[in-house]
């Protein structure tokens, strides 16, 4: 009797869980239909699961050429319930990020970061916010010398201290172990101007960071298309943390000591004194060009994050590409013979030699075009309903720039599949710039 009332209750049960999958796959087919609206075709979704079956997001890349192959430079997928515009090749790209800026300058979201940054930093933040953030940045640059001799000089004094150490080392470590040091010496001397040492240990730990957000942001791919369901990646999230809170000490030791010592944060010296002195006119009101709560400290905090990270997994990514694309022995033999001639062995390079040196100018270029450093765009969105090439995408709609197609683009580059310097050289051997040459996107 009582296994009959068991087996019963656990056929009510399973008749309610099949009715609640219905009526959720109901729901989600009215949403697809209800936002479709008149976006731009592509292979058909599946409710909750979208195009997931499709897809391989541990290569999100390939996985796109190969739509792009059946429906075009533009179509419609689907990460999860939530659809994404693609733009593949460099038409698509520049007619949304460059024709149409304002309205694709929308930031897409990454649930999994956007539960760490709140929507704060210059890469995930929209609207008034970024662009507030954006204007900051460049006249904290701009102030601290990006242009100018003061940065040449930095670089050329830290060129000096890596050879240094290199012949310190006598083959003893990996060229790629000690050259990693050098972009973020450069980069804390600007954000919080202080001397740094070769493996002093925060910059291990900035390393360490970097290297562990790099993972987990390419990561984010994968929770973006899982259903949405951002708390089944609980793990991201205490790895995003913890990624974080190996940097608190030391930019929370820069942070303090400005609010300690408000005359040196009117004087400011590096990027942290920057953002104290912002605050501080923000609420005296001595700055009445935005709004006083578009940023705060806890925003300035995770921008400083990003700064860092950013930049030095970027930058030590090109110098680390630099090494093994650089193997060709005659495309490396051109580049030694123009170092020689222009520079010699008796100086550091200037800003000055770059117009000399039009093979070695190339040969920077194609490096970045051919390894990409960034093959996808981060995620943005429209920020407003947008006509684009006859469709109609609604606002808020996802859109994912395809950096590495237009790299790849035959129209705009010979031979694309090849390491090809003359790409960026003129029938004069002249450096030639390339309008497709976005190694870390374009647009606003």
């Amino acid at each position: 009797m009582s296994t009959d009332i068991g087996t019963g209750s656990e056929s009510i049960e399973l008749r309610y869980f099949i009715i609640t999958f219905i009526v959720l796959c109901v729901s989600y087919l009215l949403l697809f239909w209800k936002k479709k609206g008149n976006l731009p075709p592509g292979p058909r979704p599946l409710p909750i699961v979208g195009n997931l079956h499709q897809i391989n997001t541990k290569d999100l890349v390939k996985s796109i050429d190969d739509l792009s192959k059946k429906f075009g430079s533009v179509f419609t997928i689907y990460l999860g319930p939530r659809p994404s515009v693609v733009l593949y090749g460099y038409k698509a790209v520049k007619e949304a990020l460059v024709d149409q800026a304002d309205s694709f300058s929308g930031r897409g979201q990454f649930p999994a970061v956007q539960r760490f940054t709140q929507g704060n930093g210059i890469a995930f933040s929209n609207g008034e916010k970024w662009k507030v953030l954006r204007r900051f940045a460049l006249t904290t640059l701009r102030n601290f010398g990006m242009g100018k001799k003061s940065v040449e000089e930095r670089i050329q004094e830290e060129a000096h201290f890596l050879l240094k150490e290199l012949r310190k080392t006598k083959h003893s470590l990996v060229y790629e172990d000690i050259n990693n040091y050098a972009v973020p010496v450069i980069t804390c001397t600007y954000a919080l101007d202080h001397a740094f040492v070769y493996f002093q240990s925060f910059l291990q730990i900035l390393l360490a960071s970097t290297s562990e957000t790099a993972v987990l942001i390419n990561s984010c791919w994968r929770d973006n298309s899982i259903f949405g369901l951002n708390w089944v990646f609980w793990a991201f999230y205490k790895n995003e943390r913890s990624a974080h809170r190996k940097l608190d000490p030391g930019l929370g030791s820069r942070v303090g000591g400005g609010r300690r010592d408000p005359s040196q944060a009117r004087s400011p010296r590096h990027l942290i004194d920057c953002q104290l002195v912002h605050l501080q006119n923000l609420c005296s009101g001595q700055t009445n060009q935005e709004p006083a709560n578009s940023v705060n400290m806890s925003g300035f905090v995770v921008h400083s994050h990003f700064v860092l990270i950013m930049a030095v997994e970027a930058l030590s990514g090109v110098m680390r590409r630099s090494v093994t694309s650089t193997r060709h022995p005659l495309k490396k033999k051109k580049v030694h013979q123009e170092i020689d001639k222009v520079i010699g062995r008796n100086r550091c390079p200037t800003i000055d030699d770059r117009s000399r040196m039009p093979y070695t100018d190339a040969v920077i270029h194609e490096i970045q075009r051919f390894t990409n450093i960034i093959p996808l765009s981060l995620p943005h969105c429209v920020t407003e309903d947008t006509n684009f090439r006859g469709f109609v995408l609604p606002k808020g709609t996802g859109v994912i720039p395809v950096l590495a197609s237009v790299h790849a683009d035959p129209e705009k580059y010979k031979e694309p599949q090849n390491f090809n310097p003359q790409n960026f050289l003129d029938e004069n051997n002249r450096f030639m710039s390339n309008s497709a040459f976005m190694p870390f996107s374009t647009g606003s």
